[in-house]
């Protein structure tokens, strides 16, 4: 479980085929962690990429914080982390509130992004998408607490089952979390994407109360693509082969269109 310093915070990641040329840096959802992707989805990625995946603050085996949750902090963290790494442009996937930090991120840093996936990321003014974060969030932790700890496929025993509950309720209810969700929900609205050129896949859930915000940011994001998987919110967990294998054939796609 390598844990590193960045900008003296501790933070959990984990690498697969650190060897290849183009990187892909994965960000998870508010209340999950990089187990989303561990088991299913990097590993097929990592067939052509390296990937890399990152507890962000309070959530995993990150260092815990009482604030610092909104997207400045978020992708300023994430700057951080790509500077770590000594790593100048790589390609960003981000799922729920970690799609926001994505877009945030390719917004502000945009000669440090290659391209862009957006899965599920929700609309922050609208009350309905932040409580169904909240609402998916614990159908994650029950999903992650019933097969696997943190990235081995070990059962929880109750005192680490526990443990896990604890950082959730710490998370849930000593951070600034959701007030500063709160505080971006002009975020969408706000945002220049007519200045974003980063080729973007927008990934949502057919059944997904965050589709109308996936259509719309297709509306918005010149070079983006919508494609929509079967289940809802939670489609990294109902479809991960499909996600994966979706993935990986746009961002190959896009290196041999920008190679040929």
């Amino acid at each position: 479980m390598p844990i590193i310093t960045v900008n003296n915070r501790q933070v959990h990641i984990q690498e697969l085929n650190k060897g290849a040329e183009q990187t892909v840096v994965l960000i998870h959802g508010m209340f999950s962690n990089l187990s989303i992707y561990y088991f299913n989805i990097a590993p097929v990625l990592a067939k052509r990429f390296h990937v890399v995946m990152y507890d962000l603050k309070s959530h995993g085996m990150s260092e815990r914080f009482l604030d610092g949750y909104d997207l400045d902090n978020m992708s300023s963290d994430l700057i951080g982390l790509i500077d770590h790494l000594q790593l100048e442009k790589v390609h960003l996937v981000g799922y729920s509130f970690g799609g926001l930090i994505a877009l945030k991120t390719a917004l502000e840093y945009p000669d440090r992004v290659n391209q862009l996936v957006v899965m599920e990321a929700p609309d922050p003014q609208d009350e309905k998408a932040r409580n169904i974060i909240d609402e998916y969030s614990k159908e994650f932790l029950e999903h992650y607490v019933a097969n696997f700890t943190d990235t081995t496929k070990v059962q929880m025993g109750k005192r680490q089952m526990e443990k896990n509950h604890r950082m959730y309720e710490f998370l849930f209810n000593q951070t600034t979390i959701k007030a500063d969700m709160i505080r971006e929900k002009h975020f969408l609205g706000e945002a220049d994407f007519k200045g974003l050129e980063t080729s973007t896949l927008l990934l949502y859930g057919a059944d997904s109360n965050c589709r109308p915000t996936g259509e719309w940011l297709q509306s918005q994001i010149s070079q983006s693509e919508l494609e929509l998987i079967p289940g809802d919110h939670n489609i990294p967990i109902q479809e991960p082969q499909l996600i994966a294998e979706t993935i990986a054939q746009f961002l190959s796609k896009i290196l041999t269109q920008n190679h040929g």
